[in-house]
């Protein structure tokens, strides 16, 4: 928090694919080491990917089988291709990353000596960029073999209400609740 002037809040470019800032911005939560070409594949063929096991719980393992077969040698080529609307796959993120948004979060404050953790509202933006944080942090402790299926299975999770990232978000608000008695605290 700055003592002076707050500071600026960058434009961020639209993402090239779906034409999407908040996209652009989850691509830049991913990105590691400047290499935002990766982090741009990564998130891509993590979108498509828990958007086909979505498909995939909803038609029933029977049907998928045959179907499975039949998409596979269509889309040999795999990762390029879009296989669902850009809309479909914005959806799943949105949907995603609202479940996952917590409300409050608690805050240091120290008064008189002691620090007590003061439960505070969060704004709907700095919610968005905990939940993207959240959402990236519980993908990495994951244990399928590589970041897209990690992302790809998190985010069908998150958009059920469950998984890493929902469970970081209930944490924070049992916190939050564990310490109402300080909210008078509240700056």
């Amino acid at each position: 928090m700055p003592r002076r002037k707050a500071a600026i809040k960058r434009e961020i470019l639209p993402d090239p694919l779906y034409k999407s800032e908040r996209l652009a911005k989850f691509i830049n939560v991913v990105m590691r080491r400047g290499k935002k070409s990766v982090a741009e594949q990564i998130v891509y063929n993590a979108l498509a990917e828990a958007m086909k096991r979505m498909k995939k719980d909803k038609h029933g393992a029977k049907k998928s089988d045959a179907g499975d077969e039949a998409e596979g040698s269509s889309s040999s080529g795999g990762s390029k291709s879009k296989p669902f609307s850009s809309k479909e796959n914005m959806e799943v993120l949105e949907k995603a990353l609202h479940n996952i948004r917590p409300t409050v979060e608690v805050k240091s404050r120290r008064v008189g000596g002691a620090t007590y953790q003061v439960p505070v509202e969060v704004d709907s933006e700095r919610g968005l960029a905990l939940a993207m944080r959240m959402l990236v942090g519980a993908a990495k402790a994951r244990g399928e073999k590589t970041m897209v299926l990690r992302l790809a299975a998190e985010i069908t999770e998150a958009q059920e209400g469950r998984g890493g990232a929902v469970k970081m978000r209930d944490d924070m608000h049992r916190m939050a609740k564990a310490n109402q008695a300080f909210a008078h605290y509240r700056w």
